[in-house]
């Protein structure tokens, strides 16, 4: 059953490079300043959570999330600071650890580490890493962050990085643990690795109607049940634009998305997006697009559809203006989020 009071609303960017109000594109240190200055807003407004991408290529500009995070910890007082994701096999567990150990001392406790494995790969070869070895290097690893996350002294060996014996970590955290979430594509081995584990689930839902990942959800149950560990609400994160009216928030989808799918998709062999294809995401898929009662009615549509306690509107893909971006922020706190509840409420 969904409680609406408790459902968590957030934000989620991957440091897209924006354009000014000329149409300039911005510089990739503007776009991370940009980014700042979205998630100040953000935490006045009362908005949950604000989870950065990780991302070592042209078209987004954070490369480092928990470093801006902890720039927006500085500015902001409640709001849950998280990446989206953090890319744990080419990364090293140690030192995530110790970034995320420091951003909830800087935060007073607002850290949140979102751990993937990478749709994009651009950082296995960055840092060395084979990509044939791109389940290994995740299970492995991830399986070493887990036990570090108990605060203790830990004896490991694996075969993807050197071995640790009787090693502590510092800084210790406050609260004795750091908030942690694995985010999954589509994956069911991912699923059911997240369960094994016993960490909270994140759905990176792109495109598709909302209810063929109700499979996901439930085998995320059944494995919990399976290994003896806890479930907690399931997360979705998909894109969307919100604008005064249907009309301008479609188009401005249509020129900005549509592109940064297409781009994306020519890398991966994928058929260029089509105007028939965006229409129907916007209609009944994964792009939350329009005006706030449209998008609001979209999203307890999907909220309800998969019992998710949780939803972060990726708000600012491909060069759509910084100017659309803030009023996208805008308009789903102070309009979209209220209604998603109060539409909730009404069941």
């Amino acid at each position: 059953m969904i409680h609406p009071e408790k459902i968590i609303f957030g934000l989620d960017s991957f440091g897209d490079i924006p354009r000014d109000s000329e149409g300039k594109l911005f510089t990739q240190a503007e776009a991370i300043r940009q980014v700042i200055k979205e998630a100040k807003k953000a935490d006045e407004l009362g908005i949950d959570v604000i989870a950065l991408g990780e991302h070592h290529r042209v078209d987004y500009a954070i490369s480092s999330p928990d470093t801006v995070l902890a720039a927006i910890a500085a500015i902001t007082k409640k709001i849950t600071l998280a990446t989206g994701v953090t890319v744990l096999s080419s990364d090293d567990p140690v030192r995530v650890y110790e970034r995320f150990a420091t951003l909830e001392a800087i935060s007073s406790g607002r850290a949140e580490a979102v751990l993937g494995r990478g749709s994009f790969t651009e950082s296995f070869p960055l840092f060395g890493y084979d990509l044939q070895d791109y389940d290994l290097l995740f299970e492995e690893k991830l399986n070493l962050y887990s036990k570090l996350l108990d605060e203790k002294p830990v004896t490991w060996e694996g075969s993807t990085r050197a071995p640790l014996k009787n090693a502590d970590v510092f800084p210790k955290t406050e609260k004795g643990k750091i908030a942690t979430r694995i985010a999954v594509g589509g994956s069911p081995e991912s699923v059911v690795r997240t369960a094994k584990y016993g960490f909270p689930l994140t759905l990176a839902i792109i495109g598709g109607a909302p209810a063929r990942f109700k499979a996901y959800i439930e085998l995320y149950k059944k494995a919990a049940a399976k290994f003896g560990q806890q479930t907690y609400p399931v997360a979705v994160h998909s894109h969307g634009v919100i604008a005064d009216t249907d009309e301008e928030a479609i188009e401005l989808g249509w020129e900005h998305i549509g592109p940064s799918f297409t781009r994306i998709g020519r890398e991966r062999g994928w058929a260029p997006m089509s105007r028939e294809q965006y229409d129907n995401e916007v209609k009944g898929g994964s792009f939350y697009i329009g005006s706030p009662e449209t998008v609001a009615r979209r999203i307890a549509g999907m909220l309800k559809t998969l019992g998710a306690g949780r939803f972060e509107l990726v708000y600012g893909a491909g060069e759509l203006p910084a100017n659309i971006r803030e009023r996208t922020i805008e308009l789903y706190a102070t309009q979209v989020i209220p209604r998603v509840r109060e539409l909730l409420s009404e069941e």
